[in-house]
């Protein structure tokens, strides 16, 4: 299987509209490619918080088009980053778009651990509640998106409805960059699956972005990383090694916690 992660810079001197343009043309560029990653909230920048609102889209909305549009012009399964989406109540979230090389749409994953603390994304967005995977010929994806990254049991639970390749788009600041390389190697070895994990380059108003898109096997092997700039990374991998790594080195049998509710202590 063949994937393209394309990292990308978010100019905050470019129209929305134009980096929608800009963005499908770079998709329609890797027809090769089996699968091909885009970052997160590539339409506004992931620190940009003044821009979620005006910028927030109905899930069917402009960049849902154009994604839908360039996969299938590109014949390849487009997981197309995330969007900020404004829900019918209002509620907006942060939201991940999946689209099949036929141009439908595969799967939406609404981000479940938002970032911020007690601002940005973690006030102005709504929390996602449904774990995603999707289907693929060959492999099974499942759907994070970056600050999920930090929280192991969610990749446990993509793992136990049968993900074989993790897929993480990204917006994550270059001063915590080792966690990021780090943390994508963690998800990997754990659950003996492979990372595909894609981020930003440039600066998302005024935070620096890490980039260092990156690409790891189910051992934890780094099989591609990108540099600081914009850059299509792609990389060639089996994933009949997912199956192979976890049959010669069953950890994930030995698993004890987590798999039966918790029993009670005391009398």
């Amino acid at each position: 299987m063949r994937a393209s992660l394309i990292q990308i810079a978010v100019d905050e001197g470019e129209s929305v509209a134009s980096r929608r343009r800009r963005v499908a043309s770079l998709v329609r560029e890797q027809a090769g490619s089996d699968l091909v990653v885009l970052p997160e909230l590539w339409t506004t920048g992931a620190f940009a918080y003044e821009e979620f609102g005006p910028q927030a889209e109905p899930l069917r909305g402009p960049t849902y088009e154009v994604m839908a549009a360039a996969a299938r012009d590109a014949g390849v399964w487009l997981h197309a980053g995330s969007v900020p989406e404004r829900d019918p109540d209002g509620t907006l979230y942060n939201t991940a778009l999946v689209f099949s090389p036929s141009g439908d749409l595969a799967a939406a994953y609404r981000k479940i651990h938002r970032f911020g603390f007690d601002k940005g994304e973690a006030v102005l967005m709504g929390a996602g509640r449904e774990t995603v995977t999707v289907r693929l010929p060959g492999t099974t994806l499942g759907v994070a998106t970056c600050y999920d990254l930090r929280f192991p049991e969610l990749f446990r639970r993509l793992v136990d409805a049968g993900a074989e390749t993790l897929v993480v788009p990204a917006g994550w600041p270059e001063r915590r960059r080792a966690h990021w390389t780090l943390l994508a190697q963690a998800r990997a070895v754990e659950n003996q699956a492979f990372v595909l994990a894609c981020g930003t380059a440039g600066s998302h108003a005024g935070v620096p972005q890490a980039g260092h898109s990156i690409v790891v096997d189910p051992w934890g092997e780094v099989l591609a990383e990108a540099g600081a700039g914009e850059e299509v990374l792609t990389v060639d991998f089996d994933p009949a090694k997912v199956a192979a790594t976890r049959e010669q080195f069953p950890a994930l049998k030995d698993r004890v916690l987590g798999l039966e509710p918790p029993r009670p202590h005391g009398r």
